[in-house]
């Protein structure tokens, strides 16, 4: 148990420093892989219209959305 404790901390702490580090910067300039630009674009292609600034989820819900 007392191993389980200290692993669940260590991957609290690494979570905390990561949220911090891509929540510091300008999400337009934030990266996560080397094939972002071509995920964002291939979503684009599939969801053109909607919009994800604000989502809402009943819009989601919706008979067109689905």
């Amino acid at each position: 148990p007392n191993i389980e404790m200290i692993w669940a901390m260590k991957a609290y702490q690494h979570a905390e420093v990561y949220f911090n580090l891509i929540s510091s910067v300008d999400p337009k300039f934030l990266n996560l892989t080397k094939v972002d630009d071509q995920i964002y674009g291939e979503f684009r292609k599939t969801f053109n219209d909607l919009k994800v600034d604000v989502l809402d989820p009943e819009e989601l819900k919706s008979e067109p959305a689905k």
